[in-house]
């Protein structure tokens, strides 16, 4: 199924449902021009990267899927996610991986003289993506980071604590890692004081970045086996999530879809 998401100061984007999701049909550079073009008109966002487990959540989680359909645009950030939409007809033009993501907008950021905020990441994960950021992008303007504590879901006074801290920043784009949906709890709480910032959940991008946990190589990236990768590096945390929930579904996902499609 697809359809377009209207809107007339950006025109049409063309998305492909996926799980109840409506999964934008664009790739990383044009993700970047949309935000970097609403950003110019005054105007923010919530970018919500997709992959398996989160449409594993929203077929079986109705409050989760509440949740993601308030995104702004959401994007698929994950192999299979291409591979069901081929199978439907409507294949995706590219991956667009958050930990890309990251990289990406901080660099268009640079150029056009916008401003960045890291908020969440284990331990000092922030400051040291932070410093790297800054090292690759001389130019390039951090208007904070943080990385409080916070619980699950987070409370009243840790909302209020960190719209406290973004209203003083005033930054154009936010990088949110606490993990999934803890981030998205967090935008949803917070972006509708800040409309002229775009918001972008990055779940363990920030670790990445900072060199603190590796990422897959890249053949594994574009193969679809990024998550045998993380499995490997943290399989007492990941290995219920991935084997018993996330494998399963995306077979019936990938079933569904050629069906669907043929």
């Amino acid at each position: 199924m697809t359809a377009a998401t209207h809107d007339p100061e950006y025109g049409a984007t063309e998305v492909v449902e996926l799980a109840g999701l409506p999964i934008a049909r664009i790739g990383p550079e044009e993700v970047a021009d949309h935000v970097f073009r609403s950003l110019d008109q005054g105007r923010g966002g919530w970018i919500l990267t997709a992959n398996v487990d989160f449409l594993e959540r929203v077929s079986r989680q109705p409050a989760i899927r509440e949740l993601f359909l308030r995104a702004d645009l959401v994007v698929a950030d994950g192999t299979p996610l291409l591979w069901a939409a081929r199978l439907l007809g409507k294949p995706l033009p590219a991956r667009v991986a958050g930990s890309d993501l990251v990289e990406t907008l901080a660099a268009h950021a640079e150029r056009r003289g916008r401003s960045l905020y890291l908020l969440g990441g284990e331990g000092d994960a922030a400051w040291v993506a932070a410093e790297r950021l800054r090292a690759r992008h001389p130019d390039l303007r951090i208007a904070g980071v943080s990385s409080p504590r916070l619980s699950a879901p987070p409370s009243p006074d840790e909302i209020a604590q960190v719209r406290q801290d973004l209203l003083a920043a005033r930054p154009d784009i936010v990088y949110v890692a606490f993990g999934s949906p803890k981030q998205e709890q967090v935008i949803e709480a917070v972006r509708h004081e800040l409309p002229a910032t775009w918001m972008l959940g990055c779940g363990i991008s920030l670790s990445f970045l900072a060199g603190h946990v590796r990422r897959a190589p890249v053949w594994m990236q574009r193969s679809g086996l990024e998550w045998v990768h993380r499995l490997g590096s943290e399989p007492g945390r990941l290995a219920s999530r991935y084997l018993l929930r996330d494998l399963p579904y995306a077979v019936r996902l990938l079933w569904r879809s050629a069906r669907s499609g043929s």
